[in-house]
């Protein structure tokens, strides 16, 4: 799609950036950027030793133990009928990430087959309840899936590995990250300048540094592509442009979307955050203030586009300097340019009050708008696994 890199050169990324999940069974993969990939020929890494194949039989009941089972309603005997759809799944997923689907350690085979596909599993029962409700003659527009999540917590090599078992399974998929909304850097410093002080609103990230008019056409114009031939470009951001500030890139670079789409994968760390009463945010950050009354603008601008939602649910929100700590180190260990520990600690501190301040009531009542039947959440634990909520 849009960004010319091969899938060696995306895994190599991820394995710079902590995916120890790939390497070594703990973790996610950390895909900082990664929204788009060139879809062509994939293959399966085989080791130099002999592989353990599993048996039908073993992974069944590995299936079968799942957390998230019970969550998107799927029995034992449903797994049992359709034990050949999740077989398929787990080699598409096994090519992508190139495992050998017959030698995964037991952590990769709990990220696809107790994660990924029960996900997928419910993602495609929504697209059949969206679709349901429309008439054969109708124009039916692809449905919005809304994935919230906080940095670091796996969500875009999530949304990597949903769209990807979309397009192998026939239907037309796109991918749109809140980072694609971010002003221009002309824009941010303007930002900037009438918000002297704040370091919340410094550097892009919070509410207040987005380009709402810009989210609502491109979100209204991807629910438009319901005919062959219907294309747009949706945006994208570069984060390393400025010395890393950031910038809109350049249009010629955006990927082209084609219709009829089927399902929108829209994520983010803030989506579906409220705006809360003014001393609620003042007495966590009173620089807060400014971007809670700048939240009051996004329900109309992103999440009353959402059908369906998706909560990636964490217990401390200091998990997220530790996932974004293990990056970086494992990005300077690779060689590769690297935030210092104190450049890390300033740039998590810049999004904590709003975590500290949103994510309660995200977690209480569901995102902004959203409907209890159409929501799943999905606690992780400190190594980005589901884990059955307590």
């Amino acid at each position: 799609m849009a960004e010319n890199r091969t899938l060696n050169h995306i895994v190599t990324e991820q394995q710079g950036s902590g995916s120890s999940w790939l390497q070594h069974g703990f973790n996610s993969v950390n895909t900082a950027g990664i929204n788009e990939y060139r879809r062509g020929p994939l293959y399966s890494v085989f080791p130099t030793k002999p592989a353990e194949v599993s048996s039908v039989q073993d992974l069944f009941e590995f299936i079968c133990s799942g957390p998230l089972l019970e969550k998107i309603g799927v029995t034992s005997e449903m797994v049992a009928e359709n034990i050949d759809k999740w077989l398929l799944y787990g080699r598409l997923l096994a090519q992508l990430f190139q495992l050998n689907e017959l030698y995964l350690t037991v952590p990769q085979k709990a990220r696809i087959y107790h994660y990924y596909i029960p996900v997928f599993l419910w993602c495609e029962d929504q697209i059949k309840q969206h679709r349901s409700t429309f008439k054969n003659e109708e124009d039916i527009p692809p449905l919005v899936i809304g994935f919230s999540a906080p940095q670091g917590c796996g969500k875009t090599t999530l949304v990597f590995a949903l769209d990807y078992l979309f397009q192998k399974t026939g239907r037309k998929s796109a991918t749109i990250s809140i980072d694609d909304f971010y002003l221009t850097a002309e824009g941010q410093a303007k930002l900037r300048e009438a918000n002297p002080g704040n370091a919340l609103l410094e550097f892009r990230g919070n509410a207040g540094s987005h380009d709402l008019p810009l989210s609502v056409e491109t979100l209204t114009a991807l629910s438009k592509l319901t005919r062959e031939g219907m294309k747009i470009k949706p945006p994208r951001y570069d984060k390393s442009a400025f010395s890393g500030r950031g910038d809109r890139a350049d249009p010629s670079t955006w990927p082209e979307v084609e219709g009829p789409l089927t399902v929108v994968l829209f994520e983010g760390w803030m989506l579906g955050f409220k705006p809360l009463p003014k001393e609620i945010v003042k007495a966590v950050d009173p620089q807060l203030e400014t971007v809670n009354k700048n939240l009051e603008g996004y329900y109309d601008a992103w999440d009353k586009f959402i059908k369906s939602w998706i909560v990636i649910k964490i217990k401390d929100p200091s998990c997220v300097y530790q996932w974004r700590l293990q990056a970086e180190i494992a990005m300077r260990e690779a060689g590769k340019p690297g935030m210092s520990d104190d450049e890390v600690r300033d740039f998590v501190s810049r999004y904590l009050p709003a975590y500290n301040a949103y994510l309660p009531t995200l977690y209480l009542e569901g995102p902004n708008g959203s409907d209890p039947k159409r929501l799943l959440t999905i606690e992780i634990d400190e190594g980005r696994n589901p884990i059955l909520a307590a």
